[in-house]
């Protein structure tokens, strides 16, 4: 099976020390988010982890420990955005992500870290000249150490209309003069451009545009071959999202379009509640809880896969 950790939140930015312990006492829970009564319990051993993947903005805090993980097949993307400060609060600076992407990249290979350039929105500041300078700039300092990235535009969830109240959804046709110009620099520094549930019209710069954590991509990082299939979460979605472990209202980068989180209020609150030395992200276990064993198994096809 496959662990995922960052759909909820950014645990390698903000909650490493409680992840690695996780690691080291080899187990998790997870509070379901729809029924906070119902936990699951997921085993970290590597003969039933096929991978963990990551997500987030800053893999720094985990990477002077990333050794805890050598038994675990990996791979991450990285999201490197150019907005100033009063879009991503808390998120560092551009040239130290690309810093700790590159340093990453050297410690868990190449094929296995991959660069997300989204969500994508237009303003007067953030103009169609600003975005392909600014990925061509990212992408020439990452090109020896991804060959990956993916890109889109940014979806007006109500989340985002409440914490983000004057951002537009970009009009298809500039969509398409990003893309084309996005698809010449990623040609540029041999990168495949993946696009994130957006128009199968970009297939004709050369986008790929059959998911961002699709079985495709995961066999192709780790040489393997996986007998999975989409978990199905978001329609025309091919991609393998199940079991997260994260917990949403929790990532404090305080970005205005985040999908995640209700508002700041709730980040705080929720955030406060955090123990690293306990098995859920976020509180405790409570009384009425209901713990159940999630059902977990290998997925390696090992006729076809030969590496780890």
């Amino acid at each position: 099976m496959i662990i995922n950790t960052g759909q909820r939140t950014d645990i390698p930015a903000f909650y490493s020390d409680w992840f690695y312990r996780r690691i080291q006492e080899g187990f998790v829970y997870v509070r379901n988010p729809y029924y906070p009564s119902r936990i699951t319990k997921y085993v970290f051993n590597p003969q039933v982890v096929d991978c963990i993947c990551f997500c987030t903005k800053n893999p720094q805090p985990m990477l002077s420990r990333i050794d805890l993980l050598k038994e675990y097949r990996q791979f991450w993307y990285v999201t490197i955005t150019p907005y100033d400060r009063e879009i991503e609060p808390y998120v560092p600076l551009v040239k130290d992500v690309i810093q700790s992407f590159q340093e990453l990249s050297l410690k868990v290979g190449k094929s296995k870290v991959g660069w997300r350039y989204d969500p994508i929105f237009i303003n007067q500041k953030y103009t169609v000249e600003y975005h392909v300078k600014a990925f061509h700039y990212i992408a020439k300092h990452l090109s020896k150490f991804t060959n990956r990235c993916v890109i889109s535009f940014i979806d007006l969830y109500q989340k985002t209309k409440k914490n983000f109240p004057h951002v537009q959804e970009v009009p298809m046709h500039i969509q398409h003069q990003i893309v084309r110009e996005f698809a010449k620099i990623a040609q540029h520094y041999h990168m495949k451009l993946y696009a994130c549930l957006e128009s199968k019209e970009f297939e004709q710069y050369g986008v790929i545009c059959t998911g961002c954590m699709s079985k495709e991509i995961i066999e192709e990082a780790l040489d393997i071959e996986l007998l999975l299939k989409p978990s199905s979460v978001r329609d025309g979605c091919q991609c393998l999202l199940g079991n997260d472990i994260g917990a949403y209202n929790t990532c404090l980068h305080g970005c205005l379009y985040c999908y995640a989180n209700i508002d700041k209020k709730e980040v705080v609150k929720q955030s406060q509640l955090h123990n690293p030395y306990s098995p859920l992200l976020i509180g405790e276990v409570n009384e009425n809880d209901e713990v159940y064993e999630a059902k977990q198994s290998s997925s390696i096809n090992l006729q076809m896969s030969f590496h780890l």
